[in-house]
């Protein structure tokens, strides 16, 4: 049920293997800071697509806030780090996403890159917003359950944006089509990947 629900949520083929919450309830310092580290980088990357398709007039509206949105995460796990006496450990290299890049278009025409750079984004939030609902229902501190259950919803409304900014400026069918060869992808890089419990992704 927990599959299927997956899938008709998010799209995703592939769930998260169950003992990776386990995994990361013994690391919390390490998945506290790798989601820090996380969400810092979500901020960035939107600076960069305002950035590059500055543009595109209804991107740069609804990407703006989302910049300040997900600094505001960064400041969230950072000072649950300060409160449970944790460090912010160092940024590590991003094997997931340095994978999912991979499949982006290095060619074509830039309609296929820029769908592509919105996808992989709506993909990433997509996956960290399973990964969230596996930490609000695993998780046995209660308090972090509630805390992740609403980065949980946070990830799905980005998810969502990033599918509307597709559609809203390419052809519905063509994303559609795009974002099936995605899920496909991805669920191969999941299923590659070793289970560890010190990241999000």
């Amino acid at each position: 049920m927990e599959t299927s629900a997956t899938k008709n949520i998010l799209g995703l083929q592939l769930p998260t293997d169950p003992r990776w919450v386990d995994l990361a309830s013994l690391s919390l310092e390490a998945i506290l800071t790798d989601h820090a580290w996380c969400e810092q980088k979500a901020a960035t990357s939107c600076i960069s697509l305002i950035t590059r398709y500055s543009a595109r007039e209804r991107l740069v509206q609804e990407l703006s806030p989302l910049v300040t949105e997900e600094w505001g995460h960064f400041r969230l796990v950072l000072a649950e780090l300060q409160k449970r006496g944790l460090r912010l450990g160092r940024q590590r290299k991003d094997v997931y996403v340095n994978q999912l890049m991979a499949f982006e278009q290095k060619g074509g025409s830039e309609e296929e890159r820029f769908l592509d750079r919105l996808l992989i984004f709506a993909l990433i939030e997509a996956r960290s917003c399973e990964r969230f609902k596996r930490l609000s229902e695993g998780l046995e501190d209660a308090y972090l359950r509630q805390f992740y259950r609403r980065f949980m919803d946070s990830e799905a409304g980005h998810y969502h944006l990033f599918i509307e900014l597709a559609t809203a400026y390419i052809d519905k069918d063509t994303v559609r089509r795009r974002w099936k060869e995605w899920l496909e992808y991805e669920a191969g890089v999941m299923e590659s990947m070793e289970v560890r419990g010190d990241r999000i992704h």
